[in-house]
């Protein structure tokens, strides 16, 4: 559970426990637990840690520990202790289930660009469609 000051005073808030913090009333909420987790990961082993790439780092780690049973998707499956520790973002402890998810088509990340004009007039919009000048 957490506490928080959204929905205080309101009807939202009847019948939950309040406590004051610093002179502030906040409601207190259960936390969102989820029967089953989905997380994609770029590295993992077979102990089921894992390693995100850019963007993933953001939620997939809280997703993984808010399941009942997690299941990952793991780009590259490396055996045990090929994964340093200290590059870890979810422990093992929280995945029940790991899928190999290697040779794929990624759509998502296809680089797209229009052809490069051999007029020497580019402008701004240029660059902004994804053009390299």
């Amino acid at each position: 559970a957490f506490y928080t000051a959204t929905g205080v005073g309101t009807l939202v808030a009847e019948g939950k426990p309040h406590a004051d913090f610093d002179g502030q009333t906040y409601v207190q909420e259960r936390g969102i637990v989820a029967d089953i987790g989905l997380v994609h990961a770029y590295h993992g082993d077979i102990d089921g840690n894992l390693v995100y790439r850019r963007t993933a780092q953001n939620f997939n780690p809280l997703c993984a520990a808010s399941g009942n049973v997690t299941v990952a998707e793991v780009e590259h499956l490396l055996g045990r202790g090929e994964i340093d520790p200290d590059l870890v973002m979810t422990p093992g402890v929280h995945i029940q289930h790991i899928v190999r998810g290697d040779g794929r088509e990624k759509l998502i990340e296809k680089r797209t660009t229009r052809p490069r004009n051999t007029d020497s007039s580019h402008d701004a919009g240029d660059a902004a469609a994804g053009e390299e000048i």
